[in-house]
């Protein structure tokens, strides 16, 4: 399996199209297999039920978000799996802080918890308009890398990923959604009004990416102008992940050794 270290964020990240593109082909084979070893180690998780694994998706309109879930979970045991999709924030969300959705969202024991956008919302598209202020933004990274150490050392393995996509292919995936009377639920208006502010977004991502990186919560950079080649390096990266964690079957009662069913 190809190393996922080349697709760590780095310092002096920029986020240029060119690196959207896929490095080399993908390879189905061993995007099944990864898969099928993906859902065996998440059945160890769920049976020892201590630990937990956070994943997640964030990417600019059409990166893949939802296309990632279904492609890499299909074969989980749903009781392990959650997949959170965090939309704008309701008056009640927003009459507390801003991490206060996200918590009562975080895995439980023995589980994976995928949220499609999260709480880089809030420093991204509120940076853009103008919602928050710079010392504000500067707060709420520090605030999100305490959240985020405080749930490492209660028990939460954390990736992050943000899908990378060119301007041209979201241009090009924008288009096939209102060709497609099958995709129109999929299309929003607005998403056109925020493809104005590009280049603001590919700054903000790059800045908040560099902002929160660290060793218990590392930031994933995937190329996702090919969806299979998005779909094969994020499925290595999980893999890995889980495989570092070392899981294993939780010991049987000792009765059951000696037991015999008539």
């Amino acid at each position: 399996m190809k190393a996922t270290e080349e697709f760590r964020a780095r310092a002096g990240l920029r986020l240029r199209d060119s690196d959207a593109r896929p490095r080399g082909a993908p390879d189905q084979a061993m995007l099944d297999k990864m898969r099928d070893d993906i859902s065996d180690l998440q059945e160890m998780l769920y049976a020892e039920h201590k630990r937990k694994l956070l994943i997640v998706l964030q990417g600019t309109d059409t990166s893949g978000k939802d296309g990632t879930v279904r492609s890499l979970f299909s074969k989980l045991n749903p009781m392990g799996l959650r997949a959170v999709p965090f939309k704008a924030p309701t008056d009640i969300e927003l009459a507390h802080d801003f991490l206060w959705r996200i918590h009562r969202e975080v895995p439980r024991a023995g589980e994976i918890a995928v949220f499609n956008r999260s709480h880089y919302e809030d420093v991204l598209i509120t940076r853009v308009l103008g919602m928050i202020t710079p010392a504000e933004c500067k707060r709420r990274y520090a605030q999100i890398r305490d959240f985020e150490r405080m749930l490492s050392e209660s028990g939460t393995t954390i990736i992050k990923f943000f899908l990378h996509i060119s301007k041209d292919e979201q241009r090009e995936r924008l288009q096939a959604r209102a060709d497609n009377p099958k995709k129109h639920w999929k299309f929003d208006l607005e998403d056109l009004k925020q493809r104005e502010h590009w280049k603001a977004y590919q700054k903000v991502y790059a800045d908040a990416i560099k902002e929160t990186d660290t060793g218990h919560a590392p930031w994933y950079v995937v190329p996702a102008d090919s969806k299979s080649y998005r779909n094969e390096v994020v499925a290595r990266v999980v893999l890995a992940t889980l495989r570092g964690m070392k899981l294993d079957w939780p010991a049987p009662d000792p009765r059951l050794l000696k037991l015999k069913v008539r």
